[in-house]
């Protein structure tokens, strides 16, 4: 078995997203190296999604974008987009694709801004999405990496935590006439911080154990099937059978029929007799 220097080993927000939601599927994943076939050659979309950020890299860079923009109608729709309604960014140097390094309870935090925003009063991280805008704003907000993202930009820089904040600008959503905006954006605040400081913690002590029962030979720990993220009508995870848990969703749905024709079964009266 593999045995992990942690000291070395960084962490992303996809790492720390993953660990959050299912720590046995971060196992699967990271630890024991397992394919997913969900990577970025098997999506098409994500394959288009890297190549516009490719194109906003190569504008941001002053280079010639116009030979990756002619070979896919949607980026042309999506970089049309951005032209005419862009998101609101403050004024001051621009760095496109900038990475931000901290080290935590030995793991080194590691964040890449598509576009970061720097001026003597603030800064602000922008973030390039091709889809459209999410309904719940709130689970962005909590999002790893949201939370990360304005984190390591606070800790690495001297900016005070309020003079922070992070846009995520939606491709798709400029292109749809119903969509009354196409950005949300996020102001940082030093109790966020602290808290996102406190959050870390706790994760990265949740993942020191699981880390020590992994090279001991425990797997770690599995998410409950009830929550919907192993099996359900419109999801099943990549590792559902290696975790034996597309058994357990015939095993449910079995005893949810069998209740269904316990109901349907009718009603018997009794006659009752005093004694």
């Amino acid at each position: 078995m593999q045995t992990l220097h942690q000291p070395l080993w960084q962490l992303s927000q996809s790492h720390l997203n993953l660990l959050e939601a299912c720590p046995r599927k971060f196992q699967h994943r990271y630890l024991d190296r397992l394919e997913s076939g969900t990577g970025l050659e098997n999506n098409p979309y994500q394959q288009l999604g890297a190549q516009f950020h490719q194109l906003m890299q190569q504008r941001a860079l002053g280079l010639d974008i116009a030979p990756l923009v002619a070979t896919d109608k949607r980026l042309q729709e999506w970089f049309q987009a951005f032209v005419q309604l862009p998101p609101p960014m403050i004024a001051g140097v621009h760095q496109s694709e900038h990475q931000r390094l901290c080290w935590l309870h030995g793991y080194v935090l590691v964040a890449i801004y598509d576009l970061l925003i720097q001026n003597a009063d603030q800064a602000q991280i922008l973030d390039w999405k091709t889809y459209a805008l999410p309904r719940r704003v709130d689970h962005l907000r909590n999002n790893w990496q949201t939370r990360l993202y304005l984190y390591l930009l606070a800790e690495t820089s001297e900016y005070d935590p309020q003079q922070l904040s992070m846009t995520y600008w939606f491709a798709a959503a400029s292109t749809q006439p119903e969509t009354t905006t196409n950005f949300v954006t996020f102001t940082y605040n030093q109790n966020w911080h602290e808290q996102t400081r406190r959050d870390l913690t706790q994760l990265l002590s949740q993942l020191n154990e699981g880390l020590s029962g992994y090279e001991a030979g425990q797997a770690m720990p599995q998410v409950s099937f009830t929550d919907g993220q192993c099996v359900s009508p419109r999801h099943c995870c990549e590792f559902a059978e290696r975790c034996q848990r597309d058994l357990q969703a015939e095993e449910t749905l079995a005893l949810q029929a069998a209740l269904q024709d316990i109901d349907a079964i009718a009603e018997v009266p009794l006659n009752l007799k005093h004694c």
